[in-house]
């Protein structure tokens, strides 16, 4: 089991798991808490991975060999790694439930510490359940458990991880919309920390410092005071802790520095956070970096505004906005427009030759279509109107996704929501050459929909399409469809299978 633990930390996961797993094999049932004792570090090191899902794995193993254990102190430090890692993948994967559970675990785990003596132990766990209340937002919960761990710190009479606690009840106040009170709480901690050698918990608590003074614009101040936690960080040797202070100064002061500036802290940050593994960092970088591309375009190169045009500057953004989405495209002007979200790509060349002529070089040639099938010709061949396909889906979203998505081919897409008004429109003269229906409808249902328009006898050789969830296929055929597409997976399908029905419509029908 040591041998293992050796190879985690010198980065040989794999070489790792092999002893530890060895370890957790071989132990029997009088051992119980040593193979415990594996399987927790183990799930650490997967945690410390960011393999989350791995490291629950484990920890779900080690759960009924937990629970049967008298060891309050093992059973503490196993609801205290649970708790964490459900917060983490509750988070990354946007699970409430998770979340919810390592509420209770972090309870938990302070019960098991408090009953073993560990008082240490639970003002730790305290402190994080204080924090994980606040991005819940269950804020006077975050409170009353940041009360505890000051408490317990203050009994101990351990200064430094009092002022941890000050830390992190900033950040709840930050969160809860408090930056004056917060900025308070920040200032005493940094200020507490600067008197001892924890420069990574000195560098956290200046981070939430200058968040704390930018939110209050006290911007200048901000960037010094983000600056020395970027300081502290590197000295304490926490490349994480580096990283987030970077991120931040881009974050809340990124309109504060020149282009260059802004450059230098981003590849900072980027330099310091290459290796992360974690979501919302990850999430958090890619952010800045829309951001610093946003900020270096519109922003003057030096602190000068002199001759400086916004409408210029948000001109050359939009530029290379659209330079990246024909590349992204490869160059295929109708896939851009789709990816930029306009309604068809007309208007995104109508813009080109507007206002970005230099961009008309990055499409793709115009290659000499087939002929279209998006018109429906009449006997003498010539062109009659437009195609207009009817849908009824009552999902917002849904409704909108399929709009825009026939609309790029240049049909006309009307959508109704309702069963019943659907009815009442299909009932009426107005021409529709495809209908496209959902099943689960207010009003009448998308069954009903299909028998009720082949009883119409203006109706009964239109193409219909049923695109739904439902498991209804062979009831949609009865009834009297066309094709039956699965939603979501085959909304891609939709645009083909229009154009095939419209070929093989009859004439003059």
């Amino acid at each position: 089991m040591e041998l293992g633990s050796c190879h985690w930390h010198e980065g040989t996961q794999r070489e790792g798991r092999d002893p530890a797993s060895a370890a957790a094999g071989r132990l029997t049932r009088p051992a119980t808490e040593i193979k415990v004792e594996s399987l927790l570090r183990s799930a650490a090191a997967e945690k410390l991975s960011a393999r989350f899902h791995d490291a629950l794995r484990l920890l779900i193993e080690a759960m009924p060999l937990c629970d049967a254990s008298s060891d309050h102190a093992l059973r503490g430090r196993f609801h205290s790694e649970y708790a964490q890692v459900l917060g983490r993948l509750g988070t990354a994967e946007g699970r409430r439930d998770y979340m919810e559970r390592a509420l209770r675990e972090y309870a938990s785990a302070s019960h098991h510490f408090e009953q073993a003596g560990r008082a240490r132990c639970q003002a730790y766990v305290e402190n994080d359940l204080g924090f994980f209340c606040g991005t819940m937002r269950r804020f006077a919960e975050a409170h009353e458990r940041l009360d505890r761990a000051q408490a317990l710190f203050t009994s101990l009479k351990d200064r430094t991880h009092l002022a941890q606690v000050d830390d992190t009840r900033g950040r709840v106040l930050l969160a809860e919309g408090q930056p004056v009170q917060a900025e308070k709480f920040a200032r005493a901690a940094a200020q507490a920390l600067s008197e001892g050698a924890n420069q990574f918990l000195l560098a956290e608590a200046l981070t939430t410092h200058g968040v704390a003074l930018a939110r209050l614009g006290e911007q200048a101040q901000a960037l010094r005071t983000l600056q020395d936690a970027l300081a502290a960080a590197e000295q304490a040797g926490s490349a994480e802790s580096a990283g987030l202070a970077a991120l931040t100064i881009v974050e809340e002061l990124g309109e504060r520095l020149t282009v260059d500036e802004l450059g230098a802290t981003y590849e900072r940050a980027l330099d310091h956070l290459a290796s992360a593994r974690d979501p919302a960092t990850k999430d958090r970088l890619l952010a800045s970096a829309r951001r610093v591309l946003f900020l270096a375009a519109v922003l003057p190169t030096s602190q000068s505004w002199e001759n400086f045009s916004l409408k210029e500057a948000l001109r050359r953004y939009e530029a290379r906005i659209i330079e990246r989405a024909l590349r992204d495209a490869d160059r295929s002007v109708t896939r851009a427009a789709r990816m930029l979200g306009f309604r068809n790509h007309t208007s995104l060349i109508k813009k080109l030759k507007r206002w970005h002529e230099g961009l008309l070089h990055e499409r793709a040639p115009a290659r000499e279509r087939r002929q279209s099938l998006m018109f429906i010709a009449d006997s003498e061949g010539a062109q009659a109107s437009a195609v207009t396909i009817l849908h009824v889906e009552d999902n917002r979203l849904v409704a909108s996704a399929v709009k825009e998505t026939l609309e790029l081919e240049g049909w006309q897409v009307e959508s109704l929501s309702d069963g019943a008004l659907a009815l009442e429109e299909l009932r009426g003269e107005k021409p529709y050459d495809v209908l496209v229906f959902d099943q689960e409808l207010p009003g009448l249902s998308g069954l009903e929909l299909v028998a009720e328009s082949r009883r119409l006898e203006h109706r009964q050789q239109t193409p219909i399409i049923m695109l739904s969830a439902g498991n209804v296929e062979r009831e949609a055929r009865r009834e009297g469809v066309n094709a039956f597409l699965r939603k979501p997976e085959e909304i891609a399908l939709l645009t083909e299978t229009v154009a095939r029905l419209l070929a093989r419509k009859p004439k003059g029908k």
